[in-house]
């Protein structure tokens, strides 16, 4: 690395931010980091990411949106309440993305609750399966609905949290 501002073209950045998201000047930082490799640039910012949705975590909620899903044919559907900080990270497109998601989720897994230290007594079954944020995400088995939500928090820079959801399916 040449620790010199001008070492990292402009497009390289402007390619990692529409990747991840991230403010200009943390891609730039990030690519400095990585002398120029886009791939492990992308891996300093998710990792940068959830150390900031950590200490985030004991912030306020008191903004947010619920998400609702039903599925074809109208015999499945979920509602999820997902909240924010602020109004302003409600009304992002990633914000409202992520609570259609989560309510697909649920209306397709079925969870008994958002994390494990919420499952109701005797309910038995792997926390991976019963609870949200622990569950395989349905679009990227690879990945938890846990870290879908805290790549959310790193992208806004806010703590986000499911707060409740409920599930509903004809005939039950």
């Amino acid at each position: 690395m040449t620790g010199k501002a001008a070492a990292i073209p402009a497009a390289l950045v402007k390619d990692l931010r529409e990747r991840t998201g991230a403010g200009v000047m943390e891609c730039k930082r990030a690519l400095e980091e990585a002398d120029g490799d886009l791939e492990r640039a992308a891996a300093v910012l998710q990792e940068r990411g959830l150390l900031m949705a950590e200490k985030r975590m004991h912030r306020e909620t008191s903004q947010g949106l619920v998400g609702c899903y039903i599925h074809a044919g109208g015999r499945i559907g979920a509602m999820v309440e997902v909240n924010c900080e602020t109004d302003f990270v409600a009304r992002t497109d990633d914000f409202k993305v992520l609570a259609h998601e989560l309510a697909m989720q649920i209306a397709a897994t079925n969870p008994l609750s958002i994390a494990e230290d919420d499952l109701p007594s005797g309910a038995e079954g792997e926390p991976a399966e019963l609870c949200l944020l622990r569950q395989p995400f349905i679009k990227d088995g690879s990945r938890t609905v846990g870290d879908v939500v805290k790549d959310v928090i790193a992208k806004t820079g806010e703590n986000i949290r499911v707060r409740r959801f409920a599930r509903f399916e004809l005939g039950q």
